[in-house]
């Protein structure tokens, strides 16, 4: 019976000792799990403060489309894409032979009070008594891809619409050059808006904008940790 017991409480030592180095293993997994997580994490933000040297001088040159929603639920994000729609159709006709940042503000500037309009107009075909604003304002964008070209995280001139509390994620786009209102397909980029954007930007900020590789996986990151 002694002989019995002690290899008993052999087995169950060695079985305890397994369990220990079995737990041991999975706590050291989760640990590097983590640690990889939280480097990436780390990472994807510090791309978002990134200051690209050339950003300054494209965002001279550029005017961004910012529509912010009221808020994340499914209405209200739908909502803002029809805002953007129907601002696009008021405002593609306008901005169709702009020549420079000049001319784009002024013609920006005279049209608020159309963009309100027709803003809160869609709105209200839709049941939304939301109410509207809309600046040319100041704003920090992050790293955005459209097509093959990458626009580095910075402050830029924007149009900036805003409906109800203006909570919800935002949609953005490059109003000048045009790369926002071309047959509604606002993620791809057409050989006339490439052509207008080679003559808005020197070789070298086109350059930087077709090539930013590394941008494109940061803000792949960043969409990922959202």
């Amino acid at each position: 019976m002694k002989m019995k017991n002690c290899k008993k409480r052999k087995n169950n030592t060695k079985r305890r000792y397994h369990i220990k180095i079995s737990m041991g293993i999975i706590v050291a997994a989760i640990a590097v799990l983590i640690g990889i997580c939280g480097f990436q994490r780390n990472e994807a933000i510090a791309a978002y403060r990134i200051q690209d040297p050339l950003q300054p001088s494209i965002a001279s040159k550029i005017m961004r489309f910012h529509v912010l929603a009221n808020s994340d639920s499914s209405e209200d994000q739908a909502l803002k894409l029809k805002v953007r729609d129907a601002i696009g159709e008021l405002m593609e006709p306008r901005l169709a032979d702009v020549k420079d940042m000049d001319e784009t503000r002024r013609i920006i500037t005279d049209s608020i009070p159309d963009i309100v309009a027709k803003a809160e107009q869609t709105l209200k075909e839709q049941g939304c008594e939301d109410s509207v604003s809309a600046k040319i304002t100041h704003t920090d964008f992050p790293v955005k891809t459209y097509g093959s070209y990458t626009f580095p995280a910075g402050n830029y001139e924007a149009l900036q619409v805003v409906i109800g509390e203006g909570k919800g994620h935002n949609w953005w786009c490059v109003l000048y050059p045009n790369m926002c209102f071309r047959d509604s397909v606002y993620e791809i980029v057409d050989e006339d808006a490439k052509e207008e954007l080679q003559e808005v930007l020197s070789p070298e900020e086109y350059e930087d904008v077709f090539t930013s590789g590394n941008y494109e996986v940061h803000s792949r990151l960043l969409d990922y940790f959202k």
